[in-house]
């Protein structure tokens, strides 16, 4: 039973399909962190989820690693396969199977991309509404239980699937869920498979659900003196039952790589951007409400984005946080980390986090989907450098003991991967046994994924 072993049997059934050149495993072996290459043996392209389960047969027999891989924008390393093994790619099954229009869903492949998903969906007048920044496969979105800058209001993946169909670690193809809105039987595998990284099954077909294009939209940006003001700007929002589509926060630092990286121009002190979706009255009375709760906390600067290119040319900046983060240090590298607290405490842990990227000398951004008390930031590091990349572990681990502290998550989007592992047991305690135990009675082998989510016992 080896790696070996199962690679012989997969050529004869892919052929050209399953690939093991050089360049094929370096591009599936790098990712958008500072984790190093992290090659496979092979790379597989499987075109169905009958082959997915014939992958899965051989690579459990022979106990062959098995690792998903969509679009590789995670960002703690979950489709890195750090037990050698067979990185499995979905990018030939990237099909819309089935929209259906009057029932609010679609039927999607794993490999489709969020951004062509809604280009297909377009003449429909219905819209995926889940938005990482980056252009993730659905299947690897459903697998971290993405969210984003519109979970404000539309929520995360975990809201947004219906049903699933996955692959289990010894072939079997199973369906969970359904198009219907609610049910009472059964326990949840739907839920539980969202979020599990590849560790229980291998998601080889999504439905959605899917919302009405708005009839107006209208986008905005402000700033603030101090985080602390913009940051308690959001909390009076969301209190108030503001209806935000998205609302962003940038630290100075982040402006200043905005700055830097795509030549925004902006007064770099704290900004929020915004959207609000609904009719135009609704949308109209949404911003001016929102202006005047900002103008309680010194806001400056209002301008709208009232057109489709100009709030495209917004978001897309906000979409390269990560790259302009990196722009500000020398290293090139960024090691990203993410919190969510509850939104009172939002205003308190984010000072926190600033205060310690100074006492550890880190250069170090904010930016975040503050409406839900999610926020991200990202250190710019030389992974060569030891000592910064130690002080970049301390501030991880300090930023993620603030997050327990205040009632909140180590992650609320990156997920756990490689890099939050240690923290699971202080999170969960207790329920960590149980995890382990769902983990060995749905892969008893440990083939999928392994080394990611549960942190390795001794």
């Amino acid at each position: 039973m080896t790696i070996a072993g199962a690679i012989g049997q997969l050529t004869g059934l892919l052929g050209e399909r399953l690939v093991t050149s050089r360049a094929v495993l370096n591009e599936h072996g790098q990712n958008e962190t500072y984790y190093p290459l992290t090659v496979p043996d092979a790379v597989a392209f499987p075109e169905s989820a009958e082959e997915v389960s014939a992958i899965l047969t051989v690579c459990n027999a022979e106990k062959c690693p098995v690792v998903p891989y969509g679009a590789a924008s995670s960002l703690e390393g979950q489709h890195l396969c750090t037990s050698g093994g067979i990185s499995l790619d979905m990018g030939h099954m990237s099909n819309v199977l089935q929209v259906n229009a009057e029932d609010l869903n679609v039927v999607v492949q794993p490999g489709i991309s969020r951004i062509r998903l809604n280009e297909e969906l377009r003449a429909t007048g219905l819209f995926f509404p889940i938005d990482p920044g980056a252009d993730a496969s659905i299947g690897g979105m459903s697998a971290t239980r993405a969210s984003g800058t519109t979970a404000v209001r539309y929520g995360t993946m975990r809201e947004n699937i219906l049903a699933l169909e996955a692959v289990m670690a010894d072939g079997t193809i199973i369906r969970t869920g359904s198009h219907a809105r609610k049910s009472s039987t059964g326990y949840d595998l739907t839920h539980l498979l969202i979020g599990s990284e590849g560790t229980l099954g291998i998601i080889t077909e999504v439905t959605l659900r899917l919302q009405g294009i708005p009839e107006a939209i209208k986008a905005a940006t402000c700033r603030f003196a101090s985080v602390e003001d913009a940051v308690n700007c959001v909390i009076l929002t969301i209190q108030s039952g503001l209806p935000m589509a998205r609302i962003e926060l940038l630290d100075e630092m982040m402006v200043q790589g905005f700055n830097k990286y795509s030549g925004a121009g902006l007064p770099e002190e704290p900004h929020l951007f915004l959207e609000f979706h609904g009719t135009q009255a609704a949308v109209e009375e949404q911003s001016a409400t929102f202006e005047e709760i900002a103008a309680d906390y010194g806001a400056k600067g209002w301008a709208t984005a009232d057109t489709t290119e100009a709030r495209n040319a917004l978001w897309a900046m906000r979409h390269k946080s990560h790259y302009a983060s990196a722009a500000l240090g020398a290293g090139g590298h960024i090691w990203p980390t993410d919190v969510c607290v509850p939104i009172s405490r939002l205003a308190e842990a984010v000072l926190q986090a600033q205060r310690d990227a100074v006492r550890l000398g880190l250069t170090s951004t904010i930016v975040g989907h503050v409406g839900d008390g999610n926020f991200h930031a990202g250190l710019s590091v030389d992974p060569n450098d030891a000592d910064e990349m130690a002080r970049a572990e301390e501030f991880t681990s300090a930023l993620a003991e603030t997050a327990l502290r205040l009632g909140g998550t180590v992650s609320g989007e990156h997920g756990v991967g490689l890099g939050k592992q240690k923290f699971m047991a202080a999170e969960h305690g207790s329920a960590l046994a149980y995890m382990r135990a769902i983990k060995a009675g749905f892969d008893p082998n440990n083939i999928l994924n392994p080394g990611k989510m549960l942190p390795v016992t001794n």
